[in-house]
């Protein structure tokens, strides 16, 4: 069972206990993927960062303490590094009990800065690269605590997250939490990657950067089962992925 936090939002109950089977199937070898929770936040239109990109601060005292909640649930926490070049991101545990997840950034071409956060010595950040990276990259990251795994590449030279999954799997991470940004939210929706969504919305329009990269999912999924609560001034909407075509399937 995982260990639980002295906060324990009502609206994540659901997503607990599947965290709990996904930890009991992979003890007993049955999943070949970590259980993936895709979390982030946007406002009313959609947005996850304002216009050119600006990094935004969308979720309310309330809603952030219940990000730290989901990131204490989760064995690991994943980013890309588009994500990690303009937020800077701590993606650690501050806002309630527990162990700060494992950190792991999507780098295909190794472009982690040493300046940031996630390069502090002790945080032992895993970065997914493609044998593309160069290796005196690699001995750099590598000199400051990172580990480095060597992805196949996909045609167009990103990271196969699909191998990413056997491979973090294959090191016993039971399940992972996906915070973004958008290239990395969408390539784990279009691969079918994702199990389980929890998104803050914050009461405002922003009119900047979408969720979701344009004209990439055919079809689109959504959410089979959900529930929505109110945290502070934000709403919380939570529920399990489906695609229509395994919906079908399903009958």
């Amino acid at each position: 069972m995982l260990e639980r936090n002295h906060v324990l939002s009502p609206i994540l109950e659901d997503l607990h206990a599947r965290l709990d089977d996904a930890a009991a199937e992979h003890d007993g070898v049955a999943r070949r993927r970590p259980f993936v929770t895709i979390a982030y936040a946007q406002s009313l239109d959609g947005s996850i960062a304002g216009p050119g990109r600006r990094p935004l601060s969308l979720s309310g005292p309330s809603s952030l303490e219940l990000t730290h909640e989901l990131r204490a649930a989760h064995d690991a926490i994943l980013v890309g590094i588009g994500t990690v070049l303009s937020d800077n991101p701590l993606l650690n545990v501050r806002l309630v009990s527990g162990s700060d997840p494992q950190p792991i950034v999507v780098d295909s071409r190794l472009r982690l800065p040493e300046e940031a956060h996630l390069m502090e010595i002790g945080r032992g950040t895993w970065l997914a690269v493609t044998p593309d990276a160069d290796e005196q990259d690699e001995k750099r990251v590598r000199a400051r605590g990172a580990e480095v795994l060597r992805m196949p590449a996909l045609e167009n030279g990103w990271v196969d997250l699909e191998a990413l999954m056997r491979s973090l799997s294959e090191r016993g991470l039971r399940h992972l939490l996906v915070e973004g940004g958008a290239r990395i939210l969408t390539s784990f929706l279009k691969a079918r990657l994702a199990d389980y969504v929890v998104i803050t919305i914050s009461p405002r329009f922003v009119g900047g950067v979408p969720a979701l990269c344009e004209n990439e999912l055919s079809p689109f999924p959504h959410l089979r089962s959900w529930e929505t609560e109110r945290v502070g001034d934000d709403l919380i909407m939570a529920g399990d992925l489906a695609w229509p075509d395994a919906d079908r399937n399903e009958e």
